[in-house]
């Protein structure tokens, strides 16, 4: 029953910083049947839904579904993604795949990508799956966990095609994009360790949810030309503004971000096949961004080391390794020691207990959505919006 956006009364003007509480499986239901009538199939569309809510429930929400209308939606619509996409195994050496992904949704592909992998690294010890002709894939540790949950260690390197937003450390045209990379593992009984990571200091999506909120970012995020700080964060799809890289300037490990970023361009891009950042064409750009990102590469693999090694003892270190780190006196109490998928785990119970919060901006662009498929929009679980 086709529905309009949600009603005046249910979503009064507020602050910008007002959000919605939704219940999880409903917001997961939702971007589901929003999927499936962009033409994916269901078991596709109920993956590509979770790899995209997955963003929101830990917490990580510019990741999540934000994205919906500003990045996945228009794949669709500009065909750049194809739904009915079918991936090509065109190399298969057991322990090793070649995948051309023919411009399927990145977001279950990437999944189908790591479940591959786990499915040769079950057989070999490590499964690797190299993937071009990609699009975007949402959170690379969401497909890293994928391995985690299996008992597995779990890589994700993808660059951004052809898409040009980050310049090189003393260099004046842009060639590299944030280029993810990530890791993850089990933790023994606790959440999983899950390192998802940019190699520039922020991605993209952080920069433009502050723009879109009205606020500044903080020193060392983005630079201008002559590599000052800038904390205007609308400057930087303005092109007056550059992301940095980890490590902050040259002078303090610039170029170890830097460093890892080419690192991603060389799994996933060069191992693969697929578009490169630093290429001849970007020389000839006037400095700002420039390039989509079209023919990404992915590099997946899965590690089983209770193959290498005994299963017990594989448990019990990773278990001694991580409760370690819990355990280490904190410099100040109310702040204990984590390690990277600690918070975001313990996020993701929360919201799954309480709702999954979003901006009263993103709600409205869902009921929007809603009204554009012919569906229902998830309704708040308190009735409307709190600051």
């Amino acid at each position: 029953m086709p529905l309009s956006s949600p009603p005046q009364s249910t979503l009064p003007a507020q602050a910008p910083d007002s959000t919605v509480r939704l219940a999880y499986e409903d917001l997961l239901t939702f971007v589901t049947d929003v999927f499936a009538r962009c033409g994916l199939a269901e078991e596709r569309a109920a993956t590509a839904a979770e790899a995209l809510c997955y963003g929101d429930l830990a917490g990580m929400s510019s990741h999540g579904v934000t994205n919906l209308t500003r990045l996945y939606l228009p794949l669709f619509e500009e065909r750049r993604a194809d739904p009915a996409a079918e991936p090509d195994r065109t190399v298969d050496l057991g322990a090793a795949v070649r995948l051309d992904a023919r411009r399927a949704l990145g977001l279950w592909a990437a999944a189908d990508a790591m479940d591959l992998a786990v499915e040769r690294a079950e057989r070999h010890g490590v499964g690797l799956v190299s993937v071009h002709n990609a699009t975007h894939l949402g959170c690379a540790g969401y497909h890293a966990a994928r391995a985690a949950h299996r008992g597995m260690v779990g890589l994700v390197a993808s660059n951004c095609g052809r898409q040009r937003i980050a310049r090189p450390p003393g260099g004046r045209v842009t060639m590299l994009g944030t280029n993810p990379l990530a890791v993850a593992a089990p933790a023994g009984p606790r959440h999983p360790f899950v390192l998802d990571m940019s190699t520039t200091v922020v991605p993209t999506g952080r920069v433009r949810a502050a723009a879109r909120a009205g606020r500044a970012v903080p020193e060392g995020w983005l630079t201008d030309e002559t590599g000052l700080p800038v904390t205007d964060a609308a400057a930087f799809d303005r092109g007056e503004a550059y992301l940095g890289w980890l490590g902050g300037t040259p002078q303090t490990g610039a170029y170890k971000g830097y460093g890892l970023g080419l690192a991603v361009e060389v799994l996933a891009g060069l191992v693969s096949g697929s578009g490169l950042g630093p290429a001849p064409e970007a020389l000839d750009g006037d400095g700002r961004p420039s390039g989509r990102d079209d023919d990404i590469g992915t590099l997946v693999a899965a590690i089983a080391p209770a193959m290498l090694r005994s299963p017990e003892d594989v448990a019990s270190d990773a278990d001694s390794l991580f409760g370690s780190l819990l355990a280490c006196p904190p410099v100040d109490p109310a702040s204990p020691v984590r390690y990277p998928g600690w918070t975001e785990g313990a996020t993701a119970d929360a919201h799954r207990a309480d709702g999954v919060p979003v901006t009263a901006g993103q709600y409205r662009e869902l009921g929007d959505v809603a009204g554009k498929f012919g569906l229902t929009a998830p309704a708040p679980l308190d009735g409307g919006l709190r600051r």
